[in-house]
């Protein structure tokens, strides 16, 4: 127990592991200028220590990782163009202001990406969102898309990303060419994630450099296995086992369908509606034959 006479302890900084974009970050040069992260404050570390502790239960690390990513839309919001509004205000007074310009929509890479649709839709009401499901393809190795959803009016929208972590950037950069695909301009679009490496923000603005990323962190690097280090593991699990408990598979009606050449799975339930993530892991879990 500490004497009456010691100095109170200040509060912790966020320096002992440094956001690669700060100055004492190891990975600083070359970062293009389309990168912004968070302001570095000692909450927002303290809200990624909670979520990469191995130890943290599965409701805090929702609940965290939902603060992180609400703070990440605002941002991304603050990137959208405005015009000039007036309103009137309850004393009668005018009020000049700003307004939005166009619609926005978010897109979701499956499956983790699908676990920032929550924060979102707290931050812009009735917001349409689209998903899109890529994965390795296992006799190229490349990013294949598999599966695709978007508002049929996407090309007039300005569109929200949305994908936790940016590795190597494959995943993020298939995603990029769907959307250009379907006629959505590159400087409409604005990536947004928790946590992304060096490397894979290199790469992934090196080749589209028009595009605005807001991520809320980055990390050291990868390590020979292509994970972020120090990262905060897979993502996407404690939301697929939540997922996975709510699966009553007596009522499922299972039907298959090929797309691009490779067996995709839809799912049908007459007593609950099953998100693309149950699907998934439908799928992945040998269900689906």
């Amino acid at each position: 127990m500490s004497s009456t006479g010691d100095a109170p302890v200040p509060p912790p900084q966020p320096s002992l592991q440094p956001n690669a974009l700060s100055p004492n970050g190891a990975s600083t040069n070359g970062l293009p200028s389309s990168v912004f992260t968070l302001p570095q404050t000692a909450q927002l570390e303290a809200l990624y220590t909670i979520i990469r502790d191995k130890d943290t239960s599965r409701g805090d690390f929702l609940f965290y990782s939902d603060r992180i990513i609400r703070l990440l839309v605002e941002e991304g919001l603050n990137h959208l163009p405005v015009v000039q509004k007036s309103v009137i205000t309850p004393t009668g007074s005018t009020y000049d202001g700003v307004g939005f310009e166009g619609k926005i929509c978010g897109v979701s890479i499956l499956r983790a990406g699908e676990a920032m649709e929550a924060g979102l839709r707290e931050v812009c009401r009735s917001v349409r969102i689209g998903k899109i499901l890529i994965q390795r393809d296992e006799e190229t190795m490349q990013p294949k898309l598999f599966y695709s959803k978007f508002p049929q009016d996407i090309a007039k929208r300005y569109v929200l990303l949305l994908d936790p972590m940016l590795a190597t950037g494959g995943s993020a950069i298939k995603a990029v060419d769907v959307l250009m695909e379907n006629g959505v301009p590159e400087d409409r679009i604005i990536f947004i994630n928790l946590i992304s490496s060096p490397e894979g923000l290199k790469t992934f603005s090196g080749k589209f450099p028009r595009l605005k990323v807001i991520t809320g962190w980055i990390d050291q690097g990868l390590n020979e296995k292509a994970y972020i280090i120090p990262g905060l593991g897979d993502f996407g699990e404690p939301v697929s086992r939540v997922a996975t408990s709510c699966l009553n598979l007596h009522t499922v009606l299972v039907f298959t369908l090929r797309y691009y050449s490779s067996l995709a799975c839809f799912v049908y339930c007459s007593k609950l509606t099953l998100d693309v993530t149950s699907i998934i892991i439908i799928y992945n879990k040998g269900l689906c034959t």
